[in-house]
Formats: C-alpha cells, structure tokens, sequence
C-alpha cells in the first residue's frame, strides 16, 4: 500500500489505515517518507515507456507517502476491492479512491495488481 501524496496532504492517514484494520488487515510495516525522483522512477519502472510516466513521477515526489505492508488472506483481491477503480469518479461506492481521490493520478493510494508484484513491491520499501 502507498497512501499517495494527496491523500497525506488531506490529513486522510488516519482514516485509511483505520479502514485498512477493519477490512482485516495485518499491517506489518508502514513507514513514512518522501520519495526521491530515483525512488519513484525505480518504483514505477514497469510504466517508463508510458505517457504518463513523467508525470506520474512527478506526482509522487510532491509530498510524503506512507508506505506500508499489509497481510492477510488474499490480500492482493480484498485490497484491490477495498481501494477501487484508478478513476476516482468510476470507483464504486465506500472504497477508499471513491471517498478520498480527486482524479485518476490523484486517487489517494497505490495497490499492487498480483501477488508477485506486491512482493516485489513491498521488498522495495521493506527489507
């Protein structure tokens, strides 16, 4: 989980990692930080050929995040539900981007789309 700029500037914190406990999650790290331009461009690598790559870069390193960990069974699917559709406006009802999001690239916070990838993304930000 990335609690993305946006979100920390709205002082949102509290309120999704609160949300993240209920929905049963074990948070086993949280942290934090404000991403360096290598960070975020190492981070979201995957997206380098893609035209919103600077941008996206950008965003991320324009204030903190909190990075965290979290488990539980079928972690990657639950979050991915709880979180909801990238574009705020398309997000179903009672998910987080719906509530906390503004737009598609400020949509509160980052969720990673397999389990492979939240290894590899969790490993980024933890040891």
């Amino acid at each position: 989980m990335i609690i993305k700029p946006d979100a920390v500037a709205g002082h949102h914190i509290g309120e999704i990692v609160d949300r993240v406990e209920k929905e049963g999650f074990q948070i086993t790290g949280l942290r934090f930080l404000h991403l360096t331009m290598d960070q975020a461009e190492a981070f979201y690598a995957v997206h380098k050929k893609r035209s919103f790559f600077k941008d996206l870069v950008k965003y991320m390193t324009s204030g903190p995040v909190v990075v965290g960990r979290l488990e539980r069974e079928n972690a990657v699917d639950h979050w991915r539900k709880v979180i909801g559709s990238t574009d705020p406006q398309k997000a179903e009802a009672r998910t987080i981007r719906k509530k906390f999001g503004k737009n598609i690239e400020a949509n509160a916070v980052h969720g990673s789309d397999s389990p492979e990838n939240g290894k590899i993304e969790t490993d980024f930000f933890f040891a």
